[in-house]
């Protein structure tokens, strides 16, 4: 099988290349980089991924260069993405690591869930729901905040983050239980 390189797929590439790089700002020593600037520019790498996320799916209907391939890449992306970054923030002692479980623990589950619903031909039941959209946006608000862990223009940028990441454990959770629930009744079903 030959994967078909186009515009939306390098973006989700570079996105998966972001990821040891965000990371190893962290291991910069601080002679090179205080962490004032550490945290900065992981924020800003950061929220780039963010940004090419949408940028990717974007360009992909806009060129036409819909595949199945990016269709599974970027999710993946995404995830390890998020992963690193909430791991990176346990290591900061920035986010308590229950919280981290939590959101990659669904992660995990719902990815896995939604394989195999779409292996029995029921992909649509485990759609992306507006409850799983809300998860992501305060979650990805979220990171870059305790990324950042600053205050900026009066505002505790961490304070808020903190937040904000109880906030979308709480809805990673609720999303959990939501998708779980839609394909309850197919789970349930005796094989034939």
């Amino acid at each position: 099988m030959r994967v078909k390189i186009n515009i939306p797929n390098l973006l989700t590439w570079a996105r998966i290349a972001m990821i040891p790089v965000f990371i190893g700002i962290f291991y910069l020593p601080d002679a090179w980089m205080g962490m004032a600037q550490k945290n900065l520019l992981a924020m800003v790498l950061f929220t780039a991924a963010a940004i090419t996320d949408w940028l990717d799916g974007y360009l992909a209907r806009v060129l036409r260069q819909t595949s199945a391939f990016g269709a599974f890449l970027d999710p993946v992306a995404d995830k390890l993405m998020v992963a690193a970054a909430l791991i990176m923030l346990v290591q900061l002692a920035r986010i308590d690591v229950l919280i981290a479980i939590i959101i990659i623990g669904r992660e995990i589950t719902i990815s896995a869930l939604r394989e195999w619903m779409a292996r029995v031909g029921e992909s649509t039941s485990v759609a992306v729901a507006t409850i799983g959209k809300l998860k992501t946006t305060a979650q990805m608000t979220a990171i870059p905040a305790l990324l950042y862990d600053d205050s900026l223009l009066g505002l505790d940028i961490r304070l808020l983050g903190s937040i904000l990441i109880y906030v979308a454990a709480a809805l990673t959770l609720w999303s959990m239980g939501y998708y779980l629930n839609r394909a309850m009744p197919k789970l349930a079903k005796r094989p034939d």
